[in-house]
């Protein structure tokens, strides 16, 4: 079996109670390569920007594409399975897209539009839950939002990239649940 470690409690909303060292490397290392990816082909994205809003900008850009991974884990998906409080709570709490354009200064609109489809995208996948269908309506939605996110104008290019990740990561990898019930309870041994 592979190892897995018991994550803490203040992170369990974001790898669940226990995940895969693999897993936790695979997470990291797409959140920062892919947003150091952004850095390095626009830089003009930070250029202009007071240090603290860049850094702020980066750890919210980091975020959406980390957690867009950590949301397939059966870990993650497994710990929301059983909280649906938590669920809807955590769909409510992502303004990411929004924040990542004030901080940047762009798209600001764009961004809005992005967000409200998604979170209201997300609130109708998340109320197909124990429900087969739940995954097609999922994949419904997300075709559309990808289809238009292009569509949209004047977005800069690291923007559509953070806007794709952002729906992909709440609407899909987040709002659906990809295992169906836990692997395990909580209190079992590593």
């Amino acid at each position: 079996m592979k190892k897995q470690l018991r994550i803490p409690s203040f992170l369990h909303d974001v790898f669940g109670e226990k995940q895969h060292i693999g897993s936790l490397l695979a997470i990291l290392l797409f959140g920062a390569l892919l947003t150091g990816a952004l850095l390095w082909r626009f830089p003009e994205m930070i250029d202009s920007l007071p240090l603290w809003r860049s850094i702020l900008a980066c750890l919210l850009i980091f975020d959406i594409f980390a957690g867009c991974i950590a949301n397939f884990t059966a870990s993650t998906s497994n710990f929301y399975a059983t909280r649906s409080k938590n669920r809807i709570v955590f769909i409510g709490i992502h303004v990411h897209i929004v924040l990542v354009a004030l901080l940047l200064g762009v798209n600001v609109e764009q961004s809005i539009a992005v967000w409200a489809y998604t979170i209201i995208g997300a609130f109708i996948v998340n109320s197909f839950i124990g429900r087969p269908s739940q995954l097609f309506i999922a994949g419904i939605l997300l075709s559309i939002g990808l289809g238009l996110l292009p569509l949209l104008p004047n977005l800069q290019p690291y923007m559509l990239t953070t806007c794709i990740l952002f729906m992909i990561k709440v609407l899909f990898s987040f709002a659906v649940d990809h295992y169906g019930k836990p692997f395990h309870k909580v209190g079992d041994k590593v």
